[in-house]
């Protein structure tokens, strides 16, 4: 598949970080919000996976995912304050580099996002973005940076700069 065509989909992938939902107690509603708006809004959905909280269990789930992919994971769950809420943790065990104008930005979607502490980042050519568990919340702050995403993940395997540069005089009287 070729994504550096701007009309190829961007693929996604999302991680449900949630001890109730890996056991059963409850039901993966943020992650099926999640899938729902995204391929609504053109993104290919190509998996989608569950973990328990945990610094470990996180970083863990997100290489895997994040193994030969290009594209985006998008992380539903564990960015509050609770004890097991360590998504941000397990993200920056794995990222190899952090986006915060990412992550501020879908802070600023409303006033519970100043409780967030979701980070957002890359693992070779996959963009990380952390989202909260609602599913109000994950849907609306995701929507926060979704214009830019197909953007990002062309250019993280993209090296021409998208941002041409003037032209250098070549006459050596111009110097």
């Amino acid at each position: 598949m070729n994504h550096d065509d701007e009309s190829t989909p961007t693929p996604a992938k999302i991680l449900t970080v949630s001890d109730g939902v890996v056991y059963g107690t409850r039901e993966d509603r943020s992650g099926a919000a999640l899938e729902a708006h995204l391929q609504h809004n053109g993104f290919d959905v190509v998996d989608r996976a569950v973990t328990a909280d945990g610094t470990a269990n996180v970083r863990n789930a997100l290489v895997e995912l994040a193994n030969g992919f290009h594209g985006v994971i998008i992380t539903t769950g564990g960015t509050g304050f609770g004890p097991r809420d360590q998504t941000p943790e397990g993200t920056r065990a794995a990222i190899e580099r952090e986006a915060p104008g990412l992550a501020e930005a879908m802070r600023l979607v409303n006033p519970l996002g100043r409780l967030s502490r979701g980070v957002c980042g890359t693992i070779g050519t996959a963009l990380v973005l952390n989202t909260p568990g609602s599913t109000k919340g994950c849907v609306e702050t995701f929507d926060a940076v979704a214009d830019i995403v197909p953007h990002a993940v062309r250019l993280m395997v993209d090296n021409a700069d998208p941002h041409p540069h003037p032209e250098k005089p070549s006459d050596p009287a111009h110097r």
